[in-house]
């Protein structure tokens, strides 16, 4: 399930070590700023609902996506926080606030990302009783991997597991509780895995292309070919601006229709990808449009997951 363009690359490794770099700075200044506010809320005891009139598992979530999850899988036994829940900004550039490291040192379970995707997160995990759920790694995925893991099929069952395993053992006494909330979430999960099923036999070895790698994992379950010309595809994957011969190589690609869809990441619309987006509609290629974080129309994870597989099969022709 890794990008194979990516893992195990100088590049990759250099993006993941600068990012971490930035994501250390800005969160070792919100931290000491924090330090009195997380001596209280230990001192509050973590556990409870932000009215403390009833006992939940408090529980925190650097993305949105994740969440969506958190929350149908708790129920009303939870007291969910997203730190990110808007496609205004992405998760690799988020500077957390004093509040942001706060809530995490409040917290029961925490729930991140992973893959250097959201470094400030994982960071401020340490050091607290939080029971760490890293999405990535629940399906091995390291940093300079693709981490935009939650378009996996795996990696969002695997995670909503560990999810479930760590609010059973904040609270044994609700486990059948937490059970029934786990069946129940992986009947809507199963519906989307039945639908991307049910795609291949359409979508099953068509090349693509796409301004970033945001949707790999959901367009490799569907079982498409990334057809992105290797140049673009680097620079991209590398955070730099690509040549002009990178950009019309990759224009041509698409005005001559080489590939059967092009997806847009439209939370990082630039001149480029505007470019692009005219050149595959020259070359009469469809575009499939989405966001990195999820958009707020949608309340969770499995319905964004499952209109999204309806965007890709609606474009293959």
């Amino acid at each position: 399930m890794n990008d194979t363009s990516m893992t195990g690359s100088d590049r990759t490794k250099a993006i993941a070590s600068n990012r971490f770099r930035r994501g250390m700075t800005m969160l070792a200044a919100a931290a000491t700023a924090a330090i009195m506010t997380i001596g209280l809320a230990a001192c509050g005891g973590a556990g409870t609902s932000g009215g403390g009139s009833s006992e939940k598992i408090a529980v925190v979530a650097s993305i949105n996506q994740w969440g969506s999850v958190a929350e149908a899988l708790g129920g009303d036994k939870v007291d969910v926080k997203s730190i990110m829940a808007s496609t205004n900004v992405e998760a690799h550039d988020y500077e957390p606030t004093t509040s942001d490291v706060a809530a995490f040192a409040k917290a029961q379970v925490a729930v991140v990302n992973g893959a250097d995707y959201d470094s400030w997160a994982s960071k401020a995990t340490e050091g607290t009783k939080a029971d760490v759920v890293n999405a990535a790694e629940t399906d091995g995925i390291k940093e300079g991997d693709n981490p935009h893991v939650w378009f996996s099929h795996d990696v969002r069952e695997k995670t909503a597991d560990a999810i479930t395993a760590a609010y059973e053992k904040a609270m044994p006494d609700q486990k059948d509780y937490f059970e029934q909330r786990h069946k129940a979430w992986e009947a809507q999960e199963q519906k989307v895995e039945d639908k991307i099923k049910a795609a291949e036999s359409k979508t099953k070895g068509v090349p693509y292309a796409a301004s970033e790698s945001v949707a790999w994992y959901l367009a490799d379950d569907l079982g498409m070919t990334d057809a992105t010309t290797s140049g673009y595809k680097n620079a991209s994957a590398n955070e730099s601006e690509p040549s002009p011969a990178d950009i019309k190589q990759f224009s041509d690609a698409l005005k001559a229709g080489k590939m059967k869809v092009f997806v847009l990441n439209t939370q990082e619309s630039n001149d480029t990808t505007e470019h692009l987006e005219a050149a595959a509609a020259e070359g009469d290629v469809p575009v499939v449009k989405l966001t990195e974080q999820m958009p707020k129309e949608y309340t969770n994870l499995t319905d964004w997951m499952s209109a999204l597989v309806d965007d890709f099969t609606g474009a293959v022709k």
